[in-house]
């Protein structure tokens, strides 16, 4: 998974005033969790926008300015009701040898039959939670809808890796395809040429078979 680099000071006072204070510099206060006690620190905030603003998952390494380096993940963001300035940031330390349930954004490839009979693509899902070390966490997880005809629905279970599980139960629908008026007819006249097609093939069998009782 892409990787993205904080730099940011480590602050000694957490107290309201000193925070009030990191606030109108254009600093965020920011606490990582995970390790043996917390570590408070700040950092500017035009230092998020690849972080927060964007639909891709990213790792993050927090480099401080003592030469100390944390490799985690963004947990929860805090932002002001009225000016969506960012107010405050936690993050969750990672580890090599330990397991970190993240969501991963999903991306839909491939091309739908029932779309193009005229069927509505449903998104049940832009992302899933899945749990993995964090060398095995994807940057994205790829959703093929080609084998989709109308009516028909992708489960989380099409999508299983062995790098990383889901946390999600196995009946999880994460798109289908719906009939649209549109695609009634189409659906109708694939139903007509099928059956046609059925009934061509068994009168020819039949042809085969009066011949050869005729010999």
């Amino acid at each position: 998974m892409k990787s993205i680099t904080i730099n940011g000071s480590q602050r000694e006072s957490v107290g309201k005033k000193a925070t009030k204070a990191l606030r109108n510099a254009g600093q965020v206060p920011c606490v990582l969790y995970g390790g043996d006690t917390p570590v408070h620190f700040n950092a500017e905030e035009l230092a998020f926008s690849s972080l927060v603003y964007t639909p891709n998952a990213h790792t993050v390494v927090i480099a401080l300015e003592n030469g100390k380096k944390f490799n985690a993940i963004l947990q929860d963001i805090q932002f002001h009701p009225v000016t969506d300035k960012i107010l405050h940031v936690d993050f969750y330390q990672l580890f090599e040898d330990k397991e970190i349930s993240m969501e991963i954004p999903l991306v839909f490839v491939g091309s739908s039959k029932g779309v193009k009979n005229g069927g509505v693509l449903r998104k049940n899902r832009r992302s899933l939670r899945v749990k993995a070390l964090p060398a095995n966490l994807p940057d994205f997880i790829e959703a093929n809808i080609s084998p989709l005809k109308i009516g028909d629905k992708l489960y989380i279970t099409t999508l299983e890796n062995k790098a990383f599980k889901f946390m999600h139960p196995d009946n999880t629908v994460v798109c289908l395809v719906r009939r649209s008026r549109a695609s009634v007819d189409a659906f109708e006249e694939e139903e007509e040429e099928a059956a046609a097609e059925a009934a061509a093939d068994a009168a020819a069998e039949a042809g085969l078979e009066v011949e050869a009782t005729q010999e």
